[in-house]
Parts: structure tokens; C-alpha cells; sequence
């Protein structure tokens, strides 16, 4: 049998070492950790950017943000350098008029940074007056070329809609969104998922609809090609965005 002999000496150099490995190797992984959290992309919209952008190229930018969003390859912003660069002035190249729901941010789905979008949220992702005099504003003064409708499965809003519930003022929040259940078999209720599958696309489609019947502003942007209105459906499973056509 070898016999291993111990050498006080030798055991704390190897400690040491172990140590510095350690350190370097802790080192590493919180550097990692403070580059994922902060983030490396600064930049911001720019006034030339923005009034360079049609439309189109703004639907194809939040559509590419979507896809980074889903496959997990987000850009990582710095947003504090964000918030610095931001802070004398915005120029956002679209609005989205969102759900209240916590599990739909349109920041994070489309991957876009500060300054980047407007947002406007509310349950059941409808218009009323004071949702459109924020979009004539985020458009005609502020510059913005797309305004995007982002409903999401499962709403709970639509639900209560369907079911007719009360509560206070979500009684009244509720009755903004048109429940239309012809052509749907089976119960009329939110146990029915084709139905609110169908009332949600629904909603969407008349609230972008409306947008335009009701604002004249946004409307007449629209005839001359500076405005797009377009509505999308969020997954909750998978992340990913479907447009309306």
C-alpha cells in the first residue's frame, strides 16, 4: 500500500488556490449576472429615425421584436443610459392600446426599449374619448405611424363581458366591450373557450374600427398614409403575436 504523506505547506497553497479559483470563478458569474441585468443596447428613437419610418416599417419592426422576444434572443437594453438619453425629449414610433392584463406587456413582447412605444392599457383593450385624445396626441404632435390593438386569449375582461358580471364601476368598464355571440355553438358563457376566442378577435377588430370612425384626426392620417391601425392577438403559452389582416 502507497502511504500519502500530509504537508501542512503543500494543503495551503493548494487551498489558496482553490480559493483564488473561487473568487475569479465568483467574479465571473456576477459580471455575467450585471451585464444580463443592465443590458448593452443604449440606443434610443431619435427624431430622424422616427420621421424616417413609414408605417409599414414600423409594423416590421415591433413583428421582429415579437420573433427576438419568442426565440429568447432579446437585445438587452441599458435603461438607465435609456432614461438618460430620453429624459429632454421622446420620439416613439408606435402606440399600442393593451390590455390591463399583467401577463401582456407590450415593452417586453415587442422587445422595445425605453422611449421606444406608447402605451395605453385598459381591461378589455377598447377605446373611449380619453384613450383617443392620447393617440392624437401620440401621433399628431408626438410622430407616431402605427397604432396596434393587442388582445390576448383567455381575457378575463371578455369573460366578464360574456358572463354579464357586475362590480362597481367594472360594470360600466365591461359594457364597452360588444359581446356578439351568433355563430358560435355552445354555452353562452366563459366556460364556453370558442366563444371567447371569437368575442376577443371580435372586440379587436371593432376597436380598431372604431378608433378611425370615432377620431377624424386619426382617421384623415390614415387616408394619407402617415397611420396605420392594426389589431394582434397575444398567446400566453407561447409569447408570440398574430396579426390582423
Amino acid at each position: 500500500m502507497k502511504l500519502i504523506t500530509y504537508s501542512p505547506s503543500a494543503f495551503g497553497t493548494w487551498k489558496a488556490s482553490l480559493g483564488m479559483l473561487g473568487l475569479l470563478g465568483l467574479s465571473t458569474v456576477l459580471s455575467g449576472c450585471a451585464t444580463t441585468q443592465m443590458g448593452s443596447d443604449s440606443s434610443v428613437t431619435t427624431s430622424e429615425a422616427q420621421k424616417s419610418m413609414t408605417p409599414d416599417d414600423v409594423l416590421a419592426d415591433l413583428k421582429a421584436g415579437n420573433d427576438r422576444f419568442v426565440s429568447g434572443d432579446t437585445r438587452g437594453y441599458d435603461y438607465l443610459t435609456q432614461a438618460e438619453l430620453t429624459a429632454s425629449g421622446q420620439y416613439p414610433k408606435a402606440i399600442v392600446l393593451g390590455c390591463l392584463d399583467s401577463r401582456v406587456p407590450p415593452e417586453i413582447v415587442f422587445d422595445q426599449g425605453i422611449g421606444d412605444i406608447f402605451v395605453g392599457r385598459v381591461a378589455g383593450n377598447f377605446e373611449n374619448i380619453d384613450m383617443l385624445g392620447s393617440m392624437e396626441f401620440g401621433t399628431v404632435v408626438a410622430g407616431s405611424k402605427l397604432i396596434v390593438v393587442l388582445g390576448h386569449e383567455s381575457c378575463g375582461a371578455v369573460k366578464g363581458a360574456i358572463d354579464q358580471a357586475e362590480l362597481g364601476n367594472l360594470t360600466a368598464t365591461l359594457a364597452n366591450i360588444d359581446v356578439n355571440t351568433s355563430g358560435v355553438p355552445g354555452e353562452r358563457s366563459s366556460k364556453n373557450t370558442a366563444l371567447v376566442e371569437s368575442v376577443t378577435k371580435a372586440n379587436v377588430k371593432q376597436t380598431v374600427r372604431d378608433i378611425q370612425l370615432r377620431s377624424p384626426v386619426l382617421a384623415d392620417l390614415v387616408r394619407k398614409g402617415e397611420l396605420k391601425v392594426v389589431g394582434a392577438m397575444y398567446d400566453l403559452d407561447t409569447g408570440r403575436v398574430t396579426w390582423m389582416d
